[in-house]
């Protein structure tokens, strides 16, 4: 019997009541239908009833001491809403003014923004609503209040508790009766509680809520956190993909306006159902492991459930349940098969499925008890998304590229034609009018600045690369590195089918590093069996303590190689290695290049120092700090910090802390930081007089963590060092998941601004200390900004030294040689944290901190 059989035998045989392990009886299944409009206005923009008027002094009062606002119990999705209240430029003396620069080359811009526009004097009336006798339901509480529209108006939004108007009542206390169908007499008092103006915290939750609203009436389906046209899908038919174009939109208060941040979104969808799936892998494992590589292969996944447009994260298999089993609705039991029926008129057809379990994220009034998880039926689950073997297929991903990659022109276009088609729909504009509100017809401008470009010092002399490619791989050809250990005893893997690459690879090394300044000497060649265990072995009898370097040509991608070569070499035997795949060394017109790559890889993995830039600062320690989820270990956090060893920021301390889903991640890094500052001391003979940290790897709505608690941490550990330790210290929060993007005109065309752009305003946030910088060059497509926001500062950087010491940290990315997006101690610890979670799942050895081991 086969392991999916015995997954259905067991269903049946414990019957249909049963509930799957930690799965309320009392849930129903995932596809409830969604809230009406009118309830759309939630807990997220509730205020504690109270006198007055919300206040911009309230607002600041809200926002000292770095104190989030209360959002209430409301449900759904806070994306647009994030960090809200958080205001740490205010206790920055030296930007408290002004917070731009002035270094640079202006540029004029154009951003994927549009203002909101209101009438004079706008200002949302927030009411609360009781009812006598109280009411339970939320949509029975709308249908009661609504039946006054001739007293309400045709504008307002509730949310069973809140009521918002556009105007305000004639009386503070307005009180109506309504009527049951039922027959039932239900007193209504409407009160009011706040009057907001049009930046307030609430008021800015609104205009989502309403757009939101927008989509919809311009028949845009939700999927996750963004809105998609169902009716206008680009079919990939030879990949079995399709493709719904659609767009993300934010609303926020910038600088000078409250503004839309609208970005092109695609969704790739997939006509493969997760039961077909699940059939496709059985027969692949033939009733072996089958339940494992199921769960190896599926949690994790989000999947598209067509008949509500929802999305779901699968977060377990529930191997005892099937369709014929029952849960409670209402006061009745039903099965999923009749629930789908009912509902959704959908027949299921095979009825021995086993069932997806979905955490679902769902916000619940104080009080009620926890929704259980989603069951989801795979046969109705569509995946989505590209697995690792398609992002590896070349014509897959050439083809996906040629519908979602576009260029900042067309960019442009989509995004002006979005707007004009919001300003031809009569329902919109009827809604939006109804509200007092509009949108400007075109995109913003601005002015940003592009910095110069930098100097680089390699071979003992300097030298300029051309800003405009970003890249620097011509110019540092026949210079020498700044430093490089000898390499005189190494060793050199492969298998028998890989010899003649192995061979050729050697000769192409040769030829390479003597320009480069790199002594080595001729590898020991060993020669493994095409298997991890054989691989293993090789590894264990010929690695010493003395061996310096270990390369390892391997056979294919075999993810289970690789992950050998590292865990041994990185915890057992902590020695430097270096893979590559022995494909890559077949194409003899581009092994030159290949074997540049390497040694360069091999110099700096060794403790070599390949090129620089200027860097003015003294005494300046650089830190990275980045974090990963090891989903193979329980979603346990890996958190990775990268610190600079000397001034010209060439050596770095690395180390890698893993701790339980759960911990806050600055816990195990103060401990790295630690020992980065004593590192730091034993290079230096002195502890560094500025530190300036890069904090990556911050999702939305983790910006309060990091301000109230990871900055006292971090001052905690230096405090902790000497007596009397005082250096200045700056934070920096980095955040490449961002929808701002920009352009410039060139030639009656608009195309990516250059590399080095810097933008301090317009698009900013008045409350932080916060930029952009373009820092990259791309081939193709649109150029996407990092953020910068600078949370915590003591050091009284100006902004252009804050800027231009950031741009210049994104030019000592050793991997690369050119401008890399983030600063490069933050990919370096990307780097570190990666590996670490996908391939060696332990905290490597201590022997290779000094070294950037895991490039």
């Amino acid at each position: 019997m086969t392991g999916r059989a015995r997954a259905r035998s067991r269903g049946r045989a414990r019957g249909q009541e049963t509930a799957a392990p930690g799965v309320s009886k009392a849930s129903e299944p995932a596809p409830v239908p969604a809230p009406s409009a009118e309830a759309g206005l939630v807990g997220r923009g509730r205020q504690k009833r109270g006198p007055g008027p919300f206040t911009e002094e309230a607002a600041l009062q809200i926002s000292a001491g770095f104190q989030q606002m209360k959002l209430g119990e409301r449900g759904g999705r806070r994306r647009d809403f994030h960090d809200t209240g958080i205001n740490t430029r205010q206790v920055m003396e030296h930007v408290k003014d002004s917070k731009t620069g002035s270094s640079g080359a202006v540029i004029n811009l154009t951003a994927n923004y549009s203002r909101i526009l209101s009438r004079p004097e706008w200002v949302l009336f927030q009411y609360h609503v009781d009812f006598k006798p109280v009411m339970d339901s939320r949509r029975l509480r709308s249908a009661l209040l609504f039946q006054h529209e001739e007293v309400l108006g045709p504008a307002r939004s509730f949310d069973g508790a809140l009521l918002f108007l556009p105007h305000r009542l004639h009386n503070k206390e307005t009180v109506v009766c309504s009527q049951t169908r039922n027959g039932e007499n239900v007193q209504i008092t409407i009160t009011l509680t706040n009057e907001l103006p049009p930046t307030s915290p609430v008021c800015i939750q609104f205009y989502n809520i309403i757009f939101r609203r927008i989509l919809r009436i311009l028949n845009m389906q939700q999927i996750g956190r963004n809105y998609y046209n169902p009716d206008d899908p680009l079919e990939i038919s030879q990949h079995s993909l399709t493709i719904w174009p659609g767009y993300a939109t934010t609303i926020l208060r910038y600088e000078s306006s409250i503004m839309m941040c609208m970005d092109v979104s695609h969704k790739v969808l997939r006509s493969e159902t997760v039961l077909s799936f699940m059939a496709n892998l059985e027969r692949k494992c033939q009733g072996q492991n089958y339940h494992e590589m199921c769960e190896k292969e599926l949690v994790g996944l989000i999947v598209l459930t067509k008949y509500n447009n929802k999305t779901y994260r699968i977060d377990g298999i529930a191997w005892d349940h099937t369709p014929i089993n029952t849960f409670k609705k209402g006061s009745a039991d039903i099965s999923f098969k009749d629930y789908y029926k009912n509902q959704y008129a959908l027949d299921i057809k095979d009825a021995n499925q086993v069932l997806l379990v979905s955490h679902v994220k769902k916000m619940v009034i104080t009080g009620d008890a926890p929704p259980g998880p989603a069951m989801l039926v795979p046969e109705l689950c569509y995946l989505t998304g590209l697995t690792d073997k398609m992002r590896k297929d070349f014509t897959i991903m050439k083809d996906l590229s040629a519908h979602t990659r576009l260029n900042p022109d067309q960019r442009e276009k989509r995004l002006t034609s979005f707007l004009s088609n919001i300003q031809r729909n009569a329902e919109a504009q009827t809604e939006m009018t109804k509200w007092g509100l509009s949108f400007d017809k075109q995109l913003l401008k601005l002015t940003g600045r592009v910095l110069g470009g930098e100097r680089l010092f390699q071979g003992s002399q300097w030298y300029d690369y051309n800003p405009q490619t970003a890249d620097w791989s011509r110019e540092m050809r026949g210079l020498s590195v700044i430093s490089s250990p000898p390499l005189n005893c190494w060793l050199l893997f492969h298998t028998k089918r890989n010899s003649s690459e192995a061979q050729s690879l050697l000769q192409s090394l040769n030829k390479v590093s003597a320009p480069l300044g790199i002594r080595m000497q001729r590898a020991t060649v060993i020669e493994y069996e095409d298997h991890a265990l054989t691989l293993l072995r090789a590894l264990q009898h010929n690695v010493s303590p003395q061996i310096q370097m270990v390369v390892v040509i391997l056979p294919n991608n075999n993810k289970d190689r690789y992950d050998t070569v590292k865990k041994y070499l990185c915890l057992d035997c902590p020695t430097p290695s270096q893979c590559v795949v022995g494909r890559t060394l077949s194409r003899p017109q581009a092994l030159m290049t290949v074997a540049t790559k390497i040694v360069l890889q091999m110099a700096c993995k060794m403790g070599g120092e390949l090129w620089s830039v200027e860097i003015p600062l003294k005494q300046l320690m650089i830190v990275g700090i980045d974090c990963y989820h090891d989903t193979t270990a329980g979603k346990r956090s890996i958190g990775a910090l990268v610190a600079s060893l000397n001034p010209t920021m060439s050596r770095w301390y690395s180390k890698c802390v893993l701790q339980h889903q759960g911990q806050e991640i600055m816990d195990g890094l103060k401990t790295a930081l630690s020992g980065a500052l004593k590192d730091y001391h034993k290079f230096n003979n002195c502890l560094p007089a500025r530190i300036i940290v890069y904090r990556d790897g911050v999702g939305d709505g983790q910006l309060q963590s990091v301000v109230n608690y990871e900055v006292s941490q971090i001052m905690d550990c230096i405090r902790s060092m000497e007596q009397d330790y005082k250096p200045k210290l700056s934070v920096v929060v980095v955040k490449k998941r961002i929808s701002s993007r920009f352009f410039t005109y060139f030639q009656d065309r608009l195309t990516n601004p250059p590399p080095g752009t810097v933008i301090d305003t317009e698009v900013t946030r008045p409350e932080w200390y916060d930029f952009y910088i373009v820092s990259q060059a791309v081939r193709s497509g649109s150029v996407s900004p990092t953020h910068y926001n600078v949370v915590y500062d003591t050091s009284g950087l100006k902004p252009d030294h804050m800027q231009r010491l950031t741009y210049k940290l994104c030019h000592m990315y050793y991997n690369w040689q050119g401008i890399i997006r983030v600063p490069a101690p933050c990919q370096y610890a990307h780097k570190l944290a990666f590996l670490v979670g996908q391939s060696i799942h332990k905290q490597p050895n201590a022997q290779l901190d000094d070294f950037l081991f895991y490039l």
